[in-house]
């Protein structure tokens, strides 16, 4: 088999960061190299760094239309490197995904300009759209192993703009000017502003609100609310969409348990990862309902209104390797169809 030079460099770059069970450093010229994680390169002055990393997901998923086998596959379900850095106060993220026949596709592309401090960050290129609590939480630090069908649906993901952003107590806020592209040449104006009452190591609250008004008449409000206690975590959000006459909406609720009795970690209004508090690892189960007008193309429905239910366990090895199983079921509510899908997935990341 023929390994592609870009995804050759991805599995060189990750892996020696993975097996190495503490951090290597050097300081020679005022320079310290750290290998635990990604690799990163920091000046002894702390003005200028940079920094290797990126993430891999392997896939097998089942699923069944109707009780008819639809997908039967092994596959990449991402392989990206990330490349980022800082000069003085500025920073900038280089991201692709690796490995596709065009050498790789491009995800964060941006500069960034910290000199006022946290409470207002200006980010200038392409980045994710500050719309949906799900959608910002990263694809490597997401509990379930899939986005709900209701984020796939409304969130914006990734677009070209400029985005002004910070932290201000218990407070966050987001917002910015972005490309649409589904109508010619299009513009969307999205923000988001976030509250955590309650915020400590063992427990936390949060509550968000996101609004997007964009091209052809589109507007989105996204509420959010989430909570954890100890090893229990939840979190839910509801969003509709009004464009011209016609309305769609829909919810999802999510609630999981980390077994092993580790806390989910919540910074700068979302998830992170778990990371596991002994060298025996972390487990996690974790179950969702959805309904509403959403994207159910896992479950082999498409875009539609219905309703889901899903499990799912996760074993985290280690702050990188985690290995993970979900099953979902699906009904729509449209054409009565039924769908399900069976996914497990190994994951490195950095």
């Amino acid at each position: 088999m023929l390994i592609r030079p870009t995804l050759l460099l991805f599995v060189l770059s990750i892996i020696p960061s993975c097996v190495l069970a503490e951090s290597v450093s050097t300081e020679p010229s005022g320079l310290k190299l750290t290998l635990n994680g990604p690799i990163e390169l920091i000046t002894s002055d702390l003005k200028y760094s940079a920094k290797l990393g990126g993430r891999l997901q392997w896939d097998y998923n089942y699923a069944e239309l109707n009780g008819e086998a639809d997908e039967d596959d092994f596959s990449i379900r991402r392989a990206r490197l990330y490349f980022s850095g800082e000069v003085n106060d500025w920073s900038y993220k280089l991201q692709f995904n690796v490995g596709d026949s065009n050498g790789g596709t491009p995800e964060d592309v941006f500069i960034r300009y910290n000199g006022w401090g946290k409470k207002a960050v200006l980010t200038v290129g392409n980045q994710k759209e500050p719309f949906g609590f799900e959608s910002l939480t990263s694809s490597k630090d997401i509990t379930f192993l899939e986005r709900s069908a209701i984020t796939e649906a409304y969130a914006a993901g990734r677009n070209e703009g400029i985005q002004f952003s910070g932290i201000q107590g218990k407070f966050t806020y987001a917002i910015g000017v972005f490309e649409d592209d589904t109508v010619g040449d299009g513009s969307a104006i999205t923000g988001r502003v976030t509250y955590s009452p309650i915020h400590s190591k063992e427990q936390v609250l949060h509550v968000g609100l996101a609004h997007s008004n964009r091209a052809a008449d589109v507007d989105m409000t996204g509420v959010e609310l989430a909570y954890s206690h100890g090893p229990i975590h939840l979190q839910s959000e509801f969003v509709s969409s009004e464009n011209g006459m016609i309305s769609r909406d829909g919810l999802y609720l999510q609630a999981g348990w980390i077994i092993t009795g580790e806390s989910r970690p919540y910074k700068n209004g979302v998830f992170k990862r778990v990371k596991p508090g002994s060298s025996s690892g972390a487990w996690e189960v974790v179950l969702r309902f959805e309904d509403g007008d959403g994207a159910y193309s896992d479950e082999e429905l498409g875009n539609t209104d219905a309703t889901s239910y899903g499990m799912g366990v996760n074993y985290y090895l280690s702050k990188f390797i985690r290995v993970g199983v979900s099953y979902t079921e699906a009904q729509d509510n449209v054409s009565e169809d039924d769908g399900s899908e069976f996914r497990a997935r190994l994951q490195i990341a950095l």
